[in-house]
C-alpha cells in the first residue's frame, strides 16, 4: 500500500484519577472534560470539527499544530499526542508505521516501536510492534539510511495505539497539568492578592477541580493603586486556565476596618487582625456564593501572620472550611509554579509606593491562642455589622465567557 506522508488529524488526549471512579461519576467528569477542551480551543481560536469518547480516552479531531499544547492546559488532562490516524487493519498500521517512520527517523538513528491494543483483533500488541518494525526497516533501508533498533534507550520511538476499529500513530507525548476538569468540585472564596502566592495557590485548587471566587481586599488609604491592578491581572491570568464560563471578582472595601481596628489594635497584632477579618469577610462571601469553602496563599513560616502560633490565633473560633494548598511548598517551587501559570511577571511587577503601609515595623509572630479575641473585644465598633457592609458594599468585577472584564 502507498501512502503520501499523512497530515496529523487527531489529538489523544488521557487522563489520569477519572479512570478510577464509578460508571456514573466517571461518565458525568468525562463529558465535563469535553465541555472543558471544547471550551479552551474555542477561547484561543483553535479550529476543531469533533471531541469524541472512547473508554479511557478522548479524541479530538482537529488538524491545527497549536491544538495539542492548547489542550494540554486543560485540568484533568494528564496528557496530549497529536496523531496520525488510520483503521485498525494490520497492512494500513505497518504502511503508516513505514511512512513515518522512513521521514522522520534519521540516519544512523536508532528506534523502537511502542504498540498497545484494546479490543478484539486477530493480532497482539507485540505483533502489531514487530510488523510495524520490520516495516520501518525495509523503508530506511530502502532510501540508503543504516538503521539500528534500540528498544532501551532509542533515539527515536513511535507509538502505535489501536482501538476496536481505529488505530493512531504518534510521536511524542506533551505532559498536561493533571487533576480534575474545573466544575467537578463545587466553588471555593479565594483570598486573592497582586503578590506571587495567593495565585499559585488558587491555581493548585482549580487543578483540583474547583471553580474559583477571587476576592481581593482594598486596603487604601494604606495601600497602593499598583496591588488592586496586579491582583485584577492576576485574576484574568488564572480565568484563562478555565474558560468557557462567567466568573466573579470581589473587590472589598477594607479600610474603613483597617481604620477602626488600629484606633485600639495594639500595633504588633495589625497583620494578624487583618488576617483574620479577610477570613471573616471571606466566610461572609462564601455563605452567599453559595461556595464550599476558603483557599489562602498561606506558606508555613513564610512571613509573620503565617507563623503556627499565628494562623492558629487568626482562625480561634471561627468555623470556616480552610485550604492551604501552599502550607508546605517553600518560596522557590511557588515562583517555579508562579512562571509556569504566567502570573509571576505581573506579580513582581514594580509599584512607586510600599504595598501595604499599615504593616507594623516589629509584627507578633508568636501569638497567643486568645489574642486575636481578646482584641476583638476592645473594638469600638460593631464587627458583625461592618463585615456584612463590605460584603454588600463589595465592587463585583465579571468576566465573560470570553475573559474580557465587565464592572457591575
Amino acid at each position: 500500500m502507498n501512502l503520501s506522508f499523512p497530515e496529523k488529524n487527531i489529538v489523544i488526549v488521557r487522563y489520569g484519577e477519572l479512570s478510577l471512579k464509578s460508571r456514573g461519576v466517571r461518565d458525568r467528569y468525562e463529558e465535563i472534560l469535553k465541555m472543558n477542551i471544547s471550551a479552551m480551543l474555542k477561547a484561543n481560536g483553535i479550529p476543531f470539527s469533533k471531541i469524541l469518547r472512547d473508554f479511557g480516552r478522548i479524541f479530538v479531531e482537529t488538524q491545527s499544530p497549536l491544538a495539542p499544547e492548547i489542550i494540554a492546559r486543560v485540568f484533568g488532562v494528564v496528557s496530549v499526542s497529536p496523531a496520525f490516524s488510520c483503521s485498525a487493519d494490520p497492512e494500513e498500521i505497518t504502511a503508516l508505521c513505514a511512512t513515518i517512520g522512513g521521514e522522520e527517523i534519521k540516519d544512523g538513528q536508532t528506534y523502537a516501536v511502542r504498540a498497545r491494543r484494546s479490543g478484539n483483533h486477530s493480532y497482539s500488541s507485540n505483533d502489531i510492534a514487530r510488523i510495524c518494525g520490520d516495516a520501518i526497516w525495509e523503508k530506511l533501508i530502502a532510501a540508503g539510511k543504516t538503521p539500528s533498533v534500540d528498544l532501551t534507550h532509542p533515539d527515536r520511538e513511535i507509538f502505535v495505539e489501536v482501538r476496536q476499529s481505529r488505530s493512531y500513530v504518534y510521536l511524542n507525548n506533551l505532559k498536561g497539568p493533571g487533576g480534575f476538569p474545573t466544575g467537578t468540585q463545587g466553588k471555593m472564596v479565594v483570598l486573592l492578592s497582586g503578590g506571587i502566592d495567593s495565585p499559585v495557590a488558587a491555581w493548585l485548587m482549580m487543578k483540583r477541580g474547583i471553580d474559583i471566587i477571587p476576592i481581593f481586599f482594598d486596603n487604601s488609604p494604606y495601600m497602593s493603586q499598583t496591588a488592586i491592578e496586579k491582583a485584577i491581572d492576576n485574576a484574568q491570568v488564572l480565568f484563562s486556565w478555565a474558560p468557557g464560563r462567567r466568573h466573579k471578582f470581589y473587590r472589598i472595601k477594607h479600610g474603613e476596618y483597617m481604620r477602626s481596628m488600629m484606633e485600639t489594635c495594639s500595633s504588633k497584632n495589625i497583620c494578624l487582625m487583618c488576617k483574620r477579618s479577610m477570613f471573616r469577610v471571606a466566610g461572609a462571601v462564601m455563605k452567599k456564593t453559595g461556595a464550599v469553602g476558603i483557599i489562602s496563599g498561606s506558606s508555613l513560616g513564610q512571613v509573620a501572620s503565617q507563623t503556627a502560633e499565628n494562623m492558629i490565633c487568626e482562625t480561634y473560633g471561627l468555623c470556616l472550611p480552610l485550604y492551604h494548598p501552599l502550607i508546605a511548598y517553600d518560596k522557590q517551587e511557588i515562583i517555579d509554579l508562579a512562571r509556569k501559570i504566567g502570573t509571576f511577571d505581573n506579580s513582581i511587577r514594580a509599584s512607586d509606593e510600599k504595598e501595604c503601609s499599615a504593616v507594623p515595623e516589629k509584627p507578633e509572630i508568636k501569638a497567643k491562642l486568645t489574642v486575636a479575641l481578646d482584641e476583638e473585644n476592645r473594638f469600638r465598633f460593631n464587627l458583625e455589622e461592618m463585615i456584612q457592609n463590605m460584603v454588600n458594599d463589595a465592587e463585583i468585577i465579571e468576566f465573560s465567557p470570553e475573559n474580557e472584564i465587565e464592572i457591575k
